[in-house]
């Protein structure tokens, strides 16, 4: 049976993008290959506006780069390869939320900490020892200073930064807060609560805000699984079917 024809502009009405995007998505292989008329044109079908609604869905959950990869993996006949990029994702999104739970949990007592003697070896340490006993770089350091973060004071005729054991305790917090990939100004947020209010409300709105966004990721991978799944399943021929975990 003779597939019904579609034109570039079509597709492109479809998924709410140029007809150029469709021409960069035809050459790049994230639609399947084309025909062509006598005359030169492309020739698409529901195939190649199914294919392009699935690289769309996939990408709000997925990111750009991993819906390109998965869609080419598919169209070279490369049915594995295309569910393990799926795995891997969510593989990611899991060790993530491991890592919101494992820093909130650290953050949290580490914000729990007086400024005093034990939030600290000692009192008036300078960058090298407290990089050293937080385990960062000195240049770190100073970065975050420079964004505002920390505020060490400075020793009298040499200038050298001295590190309190609530500097210290900041540090700590901030170093935490990087690795789970929160932007300055969030960090900077965080601390001003925590040294206004003496809590970690800040801290906690934050954790809060990143867990719905993996939230939001989670819900927008199992959209674009449903749509790779019924892409695969028409327009493959692969008897396997792509689940959303």
């Amino acid at each position: 049976m003779t597939r019904a024809a579609l034109r570039p502009v079509d597709l492109a009405r479809a998924a709410g993008v140029s007809t150029q995007q469709i021409r960069n998505y035809a050459d790049t292989g994230i639609l399947p290959p084309t025909g062509r008329t006598s005359a030169g044109y492309r020739v698409f079908d529901a195939r190649h506006r199914d294919a392009l609604l699935t690289y769309r869905a996939l990408a709000k959950g997925y990111g750009w780069d991993a819906a390109r990869s998965i869609m080419l993996a598919l169209h070279s006949g490369d049915l594995p390869r295309a569910l393990a990029l799926v795995d891997a994702c969510h593989a990611v999104l899991h060790e993530q939320r491991l890592s919101l739970q494992a820093t909130g949990e650290a953050l949290e007592a580490v914000a729990g900490q007086a400024s005093d003697a034990s939030a600290a070896p000692y009192s008036g340490m300078r960058i090298g020892e407290v990089a050293a006993h937080l385990g960062v770089r000195t240049s770190a350091l100073r970065v975050w200073e420079a964004a505002g973060l920390l505020t060490p004071r400075r020793e009298a005729g040499t200038g050298y930064r001295r590190y309190d054991p609530a500097d210290v305790r900041d540090a700590r917090m901030v170093g935490m807060l990087r690795q789970g990939q929160y932007r300055l100004a969030q960090i900077g947020a965080v601390l001003e609560g925590l040294r206004r209010t003496g809590s970690s409300e800040a801290l906690r709105a934050a954790i809060a805000d990143r867990r719905a966004a993996l939230t939001r990721t989670a819900a927008a991978m199992l959209e674009g699984a449903g749509h790779l799944n019924r892409y695969v399943t028409d327009h493959t021929g692969a008897q396997a079917q792509v689940t959303a975990g």
